[in-house]
């Protein structure tokens, strides 16, 4: 995570600064999102498209170093700002990319703290979600600001459905953490805590804050259970 997070999130960045939930990052997206990995890999792709050999690549929400790694192995001539407010996580951000640390520059902050670029191209995974529509928004445009001209920018959180199929939807996002080896009660703990903590919108509504922050082109390529992806260019 690498913004300023609304109050209800504020337990989710908590876990994230807790020694023992840090040290187990790794297991948990691949549970709760399907395709974690190919949704790396598009992204990986997509980027590609624009941004040059020797790209500089703006990473909001960088905890962890997941999607730092997968990028900085897919282009070795690529090199990295990756951003994220829990000290904890790049720390461990650090330990999961061990030698590719040469080519990336870690900053403990929000979107604010970053760099002014211009960047080659900006990604922001399983992150927006936790902030309102508004600070979304904000967000959006100051990576925008921060990119060159047509460079790529790629988005991927939980969005869908806010009607009356919302908590058939939350079933299922418990559903498939199951299915993929989560603890049955953690996964109906997560359940409720993206019910009531996570600012979820609709993928209409999500798109359209895209659009309205810069990304005129903004266009869905992702599609599993609660989350979505986007692709748009500065």
């Amino acid at each position: 995570m690498a913004t300023k997070a609304e109050d209800g999130a504020m337990d989710f960045i908590k876990a994230f600064s807790d020694p023992a939930a840090v040290a187990h990052y790794a297991e948990g997206p691949p549970r709760f999102v399907p395709g974690f990995d190919g949704l790396h890999r598009m992204t990986s792709v997509l980027l590609a498209e624009h941004a040059p050999s020797d790209a500089r690549v703006l990473v909001l929400g960088a905890g962890g170093g997941l999607e730092l790694k997968a990028l900085a192995t897919a282009h070795p001539g690529w090199t990295f700002v990756g951003v994220d407010p829990a000290g904890a996580m790049l720390r461990q951000a650090e330990r999961t990319l061990g030698p590719l640390m040469a080519r990336v520059e870690l900053v403990e902050g929000y979107i604010d703290d970053a760099p002014a670029g211009p960047f080659d191209a900006a990604t922001c995974l399983l992150t927006l979600h936790f902030l309102s529509a508004a600070e979304r928004e904000r967000t959006v445009r100051a990576i925008h600001q921060r990119l060159k001209p047509g460079a790529p920018f790629v988005a991927a959180h939980g969005s869908y459905p806010q009607d009356a199929s919302r908590d058939l939807w939350l079933s299922r996002y418990a559903g498939f953490a199951v299915a993929s080896g989560a603890d049955p009660e953690q996964a109906e703990i997560a359940r409720n805590a993206v019910a009531t903590a996570v600012n979820m919108m609709s993928p209409e509504n999500d798109l359209a804050i895209l659009r309205a922050a810069g990304f005129a082109d903004a266009e869905p390529f992702f599609a599993a259970f609660t989350w979505r992806g986007w692709i748009g260019h500065a």
